[in-house]
């Protein structure tokens, strides 16, 4: 997307030199700890990573505000849930998030069912049963155990590369049964081993839709003629009952990114109309950007960045609204920095701004270890940050000199 020929923008050099890869490391750090537990939407973690937030823009001299917003339907797993099964006499204890894991339209089954398995064929009783669902369709088991008074149903699914099951907060609707998502190659052993006898299985899902609060911290630091939103969202998965998610590259990597960039154009007192936002909820189904995008002033141009982690072959980038000038100027500063781009899609804050018809960015640099466990701060590339920083910074830096 993007020559290799470098041009500098007038001024600009200081600037970028100002960015600082120590203050970002810290602000990894600081989001992926443990005080925050995972910063998921609604939970005391999260509350506290806003008011973190909240006080490192008003550092910068930032006109502070914390707007709250209901958000309903937020998965929330409270306890630990248990798969076990019962082969020729041979027990066998399921890891969670290793071998199996929740299934967003599961019911809530807070205590473990034992019952026997049965696969699901057109001729199977199911009634007071577990049902082992065929690939790809859980949806019709849970219509056959729904109407057939079964006891829940298995269904397969994949790992990411490191073996991990990631964790999703948000889904399809909930069913009226309990539903386990079983490791592909687990789902293919037991139904190996129902084909030639009993299966017995036990499981619980103690899983369960609730209604929160979601808070944007929302700041403005400069004043100038073009109007400019820099935007990353805070919010996290949220940790499990016995086990930590620091969510370190998505999104603490996009807000330690944009936090700097704001710090350094805040310092130069660029004359743009900046302003800064943290957004709640996204991992939710981007509740903070559909609440904040109708109050955003129509000649906004919006940057959202979503992952400044490990930066491979090139940024991804994905224009949406009338971002033709805004996309342009993101090329020549990404050529001013040696940052390549491509046109990726980016399925993130950028598009609720874009559907209200501001011009809008979205970037992405790359999530090592995505909502697993594996998301971990020592996994933060340094070049990346710098390069996400350093990249919005010249962009800001453009836009605030264009002309001149």
């Amino acid at each position: 997307m993007t020559s290799s020929t470098p041009i500098q923008a007038p001024g600009s050099a200081i600037a970028l030199e100002q960015v600082s890869i120590q203050r970002m490391t810290a602000t990894v750090r600081e989001l992926a700890g443990d005080r925050f537990a995972g910063r998921r939407v609604g939970t005391a973690g999260g509350r506290s990573a806003a008011e973190w937030l909240a006080t490192q823009l008003r550092d910068l001299g930032g006109e502070v505000e914390l707007v709250s917003f209901p958000v309903t339907g937020v998965r929330e797993l409270y306890a630990t849930p248990v798969l076990e099964w019962n082969i020729d006499e041979q027990p066998r204890r399921l890891e969670h998030r290793r071998d199996f894991v929740e299934h967003l339209a599961s019911a809530e089954l807070p205590h473990p069912l034992t019952a026997p398995l049965v696969a699901d064929t057109d001729d199977a009783d199911v009634r007071g049963r577990w049902i082992l669902a065929e690939p790809g369709d859980w949806a019709k088991a849970c219509g056959k155990a729904e109407q057939s008074g079964a006891a829940g149903v298995l269904t397969a699914r994949g790992t990411d590369a490191e073996g991990w099951m990631p964790k999703m907060i948000a889904g399809p609707g909930v069913r009226a049964v309990p539903v386990v998502a079983l490791r592909t190659d687990l789902h293919r052993e037991l139904s190996g081993a129902l084909a030639r006898g009993a299966v017995q299985v036990t499981a619980s899902m103690p899983l369960r839709p609730v209604t929160v609060e979601g808070r944007n911290v929302h700041a403005r630091l400069n004043d100038g003629p073009a109007r400019v939103l820099l935007t990353a969202h805070y919010d996290g998965v949220g940790d499990d009952p016995e086990r930590r998610l620091p969510a370190a590259a998505d999104n603490a990597s996009g807000v330690a990114a944009i936090l700097e960039a704001a710090r350094v154009l805040a310092a130069h007192a660029v004359p743009v109309d900046l302003a800064v936002a943290f957004l709640d909820a996204e991992e939710a189904g981007a509740w903070g950007s559909a609440h904040h995008a109708p109050t955003v002033p129509p000649d906004t141009m919006v940057i959202n960045l979503d992952g400044a982690a490990q930066l491979h072959q090139a940024a991804s980038v994905e224009a949406g609204g009338p971002a033709h000038a805004l996309l342009a100027t993101v090329d020549q500063a990404a050529r001013e920095t040696g940052v390549p781009l491509r046109a990726g899609a980016m399925a993130s804050d950028n598009r609720r701004y874009a559907a209200a018809g501001l011009a809008a960015l979205g970037i992405g640099m790359g999530m090592p270890g995505y909502q697993t466990p594996a998301e971990t701060p020592d996994r933060i590339d340094k070049d990346t940050l710098l390069a996400a920083a350093r990249l919005i910074t010249a962009t800001v830096w453009r836009l605030a000199h264009a002309g001149s």
